[in-house]
């Protein structure tokens, strides 16, 4: 029987380690604040020093089940970090700070917090995500992960900002992303994209929303309702038992 002990390293994405204390990126030196998150696939931490706040990204690294499992975190460290590069410069997107290693990278911290459940936020905020969320998909990226409402920063300044890019799609025109299979999912993905962010608009702001925008988001896609029925069931027996594991930590 797997020992809960064993459980609780593996399942994390860097074992029984944490971030490291110190860091250089693009020769500056930067010292941990805080860790943000550790998980199956990511661990997150708040670094401050050579330029100011910067976030680190790691990848997974440790074995789970005697299965290897390094290679998908530096895969998907290397797609977000490539979303970071691909939209830098778009207000709203926090700036690349560069690459840690081949498990790692990092972008500049945004000061604010995370949207939460109820939150007023101020009459523009979203139609400034509105038109955030268009520029993505006028470069051809789908954000994907707009249904976890901390994904959307509300940055001191007022205006929303988007974090986490580990599940984004975009395919490079060389590598087939101009083919008809690459473009319809890419249109099925960019219409989750709008249907999640008029779903928070309704729940964060009802007094703003238009009959028409109130419609569209009570009628979610057909991809998104089969993605409940067929991923929901094993997303709640997933979150019970990493409950189970923790509670007896």
């Amino acid at each position: 029987m797997i020992g809960r002990h064993y459980l609780r390293t593996t399942i994390r994405a860097l074992g029984p380690d944490e971030p490291p204390t110190r860091i250089t990126i693009a020769g500056l030196s930067y010292e941990r604040v805080h860790v943000f998150n550790h998980d199956f696939f990511a661990a997150t931490a708040l670094y401050e020093g050579g330029c100011g706040k910067i976030v680190l990204k790691l990848g997974r690294r440790v074995r789970f089940l005697g299965l290897p499992t390094a290679w998908m975190g530096r895969l998907s460290i290397r797609h977000e970090a490539r979303m970071y590069e691909l939209l830098d410069g778009i207000p709203g997107i926090p700036r690349f700070t560069g690459r840690w290693g081949d498990h790692g990278f990092a972008h500049e911290f945004i000061e604010g917090h995370e949207l939460a459940k109820g939150e007023r936020v101020n009459d523009a905020f979203f139609d400034r995500l509105s038109a955030l969320i268009d520029e993505l998909h006028r470069r051809d990226v789908a954000y994907v992960d707009l249904e976890k409402r901390e994904n959307v920063l509300v940055g001191d300044d007022g205006r929303p900002y988007l974090i986490d890019f580990q599940i984004s799609f975009h395919v490079r025109p060389s590598r087939g992303g101009r083919t008809w299979p690459a473009r319809l999912l890419l249109r099925v993905l960019k219409d989750a994209d709008r249907y999640h962010l008029l779903k928070h608009f309704r729940r964060q702001r009802p007094d703003l929303i238009t009959a028409e925008q109130y419609m569209a988001s009570r009628n979610p896609p057909l991809s998104i309702s089969w993605h409940r029925r067929l991923f929901r069931p094993f997303t709640r027996a997933r979150r019970k038992a990493l409950k189970e594991i923790h509670r007896n930590d």
